[in-house]
């Protein structure tokens, strides 16, 4: 599998693409006026405490107060217990209002909620994970071969200085890394932390202590494996910038990475725009003819498969499970372009034939290993749902790229003229019981008052000898179609 990651650059916000065997599968976008904040480290203070929520709110000097479960601070606290079933202590015991501590971003701020904190402080390297109070070495699942697992523990352990607080997570990139690559993350996260703690005792409360790479180098730290082929940046400076951080943390990547100065925009290599554009309707077309269609929620998202066109060669059976089969890969792919996250509810198309259903969700699964997201998988329901979660640690691409309609107010739906227009009868009616008036004038869009004068002009006729006044109407081209006025005159 050859996989480029295209950097699209402008002075309002970076994007990047990563592309597989041809296929855009992934997108970020950081914008610069809204950056994101997971990863960064603040020293905050505590502003709330929630006892019956097991929480706290913490102000680091955003908007809204962040969040901070007790978990989140018991992981680093207890995890060493002897006795894993003890009862953790209560947020009471553990802060209190008006105290400083430092804390690291895990969620951004997602709709209405705050950023999400924790107090087990990671710094990530392009090989290591520093864990500063965790005295741990742990190595990723991702990392294949007891040998070598036992090779980079025993590389990392002999590494460290003994007076070093903390521990480290071995990340997938450093499979078959050499020794002194190693040594090299860990003085560089030991600048880093040194750093951290001295700005710690300088800084006031809600101020950042340290901010996580930019959007571009990110994504080459942490998006950049053995299979990756090129690099391609369309800015110059971005690209000078990345070079000098590809030279000194992976150089190996220097000839890979390249500016790129071509006559296309970078992101119309492989029709990127319109993938994009296309990730933000609801329905998704499989080659066979099938279809999926993805309806986000803010409790959940919903993802039904459909054979659509797609009318088999066999018999009906064959025809679903080839359906099913297909849909696996483009619904794997959707979760991580339109970054959805949370609860994800599949509704495959009914199966009769339970080696079909186990086969469809090992598809599933195998599609779903190139997901830097963590993800779980039920098995099929009696209902034929398959219920999974997918980690959410930034907004959908939805959530970034568009925003609440203001006509319909998000329901996706409007109400049509004739709700409107009994609705305006109604209001007449009650301020011709409340208030003298000469005339009622009505203000509403083109439909709603085309209604009235065409199809319902009985039922205005016998409101006027109702109420004993003659009614008006007024298009207003700026109203929207559930927006109207009664007007006394």
């Amino acid at each position: 599998m050859s996989e480029e990651i295209l950097i699209n650059v402008t002075p309002q916000e970076t994007r990047v693409a990563m592309v597989e065997n041809g296929v855009l599968q992934e997108v970020f976008i950081e914008r610069e006026r809204k950056r994101g904040l997971v990863g960064n480290i603040y020293k905050g203070k505590v502003t709330r405490v929630l006892p019956g929520m097991q929480a706290a709110f913490i102000d680091i000097g955003l908007d809204r107060a962040a969040f901070l479960h007790a978990s989140d601070i018991l992981s680093s606290l207890f995890d060493e217990q002897d006795d894993k079933k003890a009862e953790p202590p209560l947020i009471t015991n553990l802060v209190q209002t008006g105290q400083s501590l430092l804390v690291q971003v895990v969620k951004d701020p997602l709709g209405t909620k705050g950023a999400r904190l924790t107090t087990n402080i990671t710094i990530p390297a392009r090989f290591l994970v520093y864990m500063p109070y965790t005295p741990h070495i742990g190595v990723s699942q991702k990392v294949e071969g007891e040998e070598e697992r036992q090779r980079l523990k025993s590389i990392v352990a002999q590494c460290v200085s003994e007076n070093r607080e903390g521990g480290y997570i071995i990340r997938t990139a450093a499979d078959c890394a050499q020794e002194r690559e190693i040594q090299a993350d860990i003085v560089f996260l030991d600048r880093v932390w040194d750093s951290i703690k001295e700005k710690m005792q300088s800084v006031k409360p809600a101020s950042i202590v340290h901010e996580d790479l930019q959007l571009a180098m990110r994504a080459i730290r942490d998006l950049v494996g053995t299979s990756v082929d090129k690099i391609r940046i369309d800015s110059r400076e971005t690209y000078q910038k990345a070079t000098k951080f590809v030279g000194k943390f992976i150089p190996e990547l220097l000839p890979g990475i390249e500016y790129y100065s071509g006559p296309r925009p970078i992101f119309d290599l492989y029709s990127i725009e319109d993938e994009l554009q296309r990730a933000l309707q609801p329905k998704v077309q499989l080659k066979s003819g099938g279809h999926l269609v993805i309806d986000q929620t803010e409790a959940m998202t919903t993802i039904d498969v459909n054979t659509g066109a797609f009318v088999g060669h066999r018999n009906l059976e064959e025809t679903i499970f080839k359906t099913n089969l297909e849909a696996t890969y483009a619904l794997a792919r959707q979760l991580r372009l339109r970054n959805l996250g949370g609860i994800v509810i599949i509704d495959f198309i009914d199966m009769e034939d339970d080696e079909h259903k186990r086969q469809v969700l090992r598809a599933l699964e195998r599609n779903l290993e190139n997901d830097h997201s963590r993800t779980t998988i039920s098995e099929v329901s009696s209902l034929g749902l398959v219920q999974m979660t997918r980690k959410r640690t930034r907004e959908s691409l939805e959530h970034v790229l568009c925003e609440s309609c203001p006509v319909c107010n998000g329901r996706g739906t409007v109400k049509t003229p004739e709700t409107v227009c009994y609705e305006v009868f109604r209001e007449i009616l009650r301020e011709s019981r409340q208030y003298e008036a000469q005339t009622f004038l009505v203000l509403a869009s083109q439909n709603v008052i085309d209604l009235m004068v065409d199809e319902e002009s009985s039922s205005v006729a016998e409101l006027e000898a109702f109420i004993g006044k003659p009614i008006k109407f007024q298009v207003e081209a700026q109203y929207t179609q559930e927006l109207y006025d009664v007007v006394l005159m």
